[in-house]
């Protein structure tokens, strides 16, 4: 009878496996590789968010930060646009000649008109299409991407179309007009007319925009409140005034302030609509806003540094604005 040969492995001490080989030692060059290695991520764990965010800071402070800087010092010295290099020191007088000057306290009122013009029935025109859409309707994707379209439109292109609709012989507007007996408006004449125009070319770009943020602020609403409200009988009207409204506080303001900024530096829309005027804004200044005033002091009459203390005006009314922002939100949610 064949005898039985047992090659397995004994066991050790402790109960477990057989010990398998012992791991090599690594050489003093491996160890000093592998310590190279782990300074290398440590430098690069520390130091590339930084890099990655630096062509940012870069770009701003080359095209923002400077320029910003040099526009300041460039509003305490007397420059011609024809010798941009020759300045003369001249410490406040430019602050205090522009604020001596009739038209920048015009360019200022007109502004204001066309910025609450402009601003309120866009903001309300975009709260109802909003309202619309957060429901489910058919090809709902459709009408989003369509409110977008006027956003994406030229600034040059949209000014023209509306220049054509807002003819005074030909015009599309005063055409109508006459079917329901009114007689031909001078759109870029009148002044409050111009005005309304003017405002209607920033109605139609911003209005999609706002009602596409408005809708996802809408969609982030827990659908509990409204059915909460649906329980105790609350209307559809009724959850609109006291579900929506609230849960969209800090957006309308944001969308207040954004579109304050914007109004405040509107520039293409009037400076195309009566193309022949310039900058001037219309042949008595009706509609000329602080962005043509800057532009027609800086470039039309080339006083640069007047121009300059335009735009630091302008840059201390926005922040001015901003820190309403910040008290009136402080305040919401304080509140809430």
């Amino acid at each position: 009878m064949a005898t039985r040969h047992d090659t397995a492995a004994p066991p050790t001490k402790e109960g477990g496996a057989a010990p398998g080989r012992p791991a090599p030692v690594p050489t003093e060059a491996e160890q000093r590789h592998r310590a190279r290695l782990s300074r290398r991520w440590q430098r690069d764990k520390r130091w590339s968010p930084y890099a990655f965010v630096s062509p940012f800071f870069l770009l701003f402070l080359a095209f923002g930060l400077f320029p910003l800087v040099y526009t300041g010092w460039a509003s305490l010295h007397q420059v011609e646009l024809t010798a941009p290099t020759d300045m003369t020191w001249v410490g406040m007088r430019n602050y205090t000649r522009i604020f001596e000057d009739d038209f920048f306290w015009n360019a200022a009122k007109n502004t204001l008109t066309i910025g609450i013009i402009s601003t309120v029935p866009q903001l309300l025109m975009a709260m109802g299409l909003a309202h619309i859409l957060n429901y489910k309707l058919r090809a709902s994707t459709f009408y989003r991407v369509a409110m977008l379209a006027p956003y994406a439109t030229s600034i040059a292109a949209a000014s023209l179309v509306f220049v054509l609709l807002f003819g005074r012989d030909y015009g599309m507007i005063n055409w109508a007009l006459h079917f329901v007996g009114i007689d031909a408006v001078d759109w870029q004449n009148d002044k409050w007319p111009s005005q309304i125009a003017v405002s209607s070319i920033v109605i139609w770009r911003w209005t999609g925009y706002n009602a596409l943020i408005y809708l996802a602020a809408m969609q982030a609403i827990p659908q509990d409140l409204y059915e909460s409200a649906a329980l105790d009988g609350a209307s559809r009207w009724k959850q609109f005034l006291h579900v929506t409204l609230p849960s969209l506080r800090p957006t309308i303001l944001f969308t207040v302030v954004v579109s304050t900024i914007g109004a405040s530096q509107v520039f293409g829309e009037p400076l195309l609509f009566d193309a022949n005027k310039g900058a001037s804004g219309g042949a008595e200044h009706q509609f000329q806003t602080l962005g043509l005033y800057l532009y027609e002091q800086g470039w039309v009459n080339q006083h640069l540094g007047r121009a300059s203390a335009i735009a630091w005006t302008m840059f201390l009314i926005l922040i001015v604005i901003g820190i309403v922002n910040y008290v009136i939100s402080r305040r919401l949610r304080a509140s809430s």
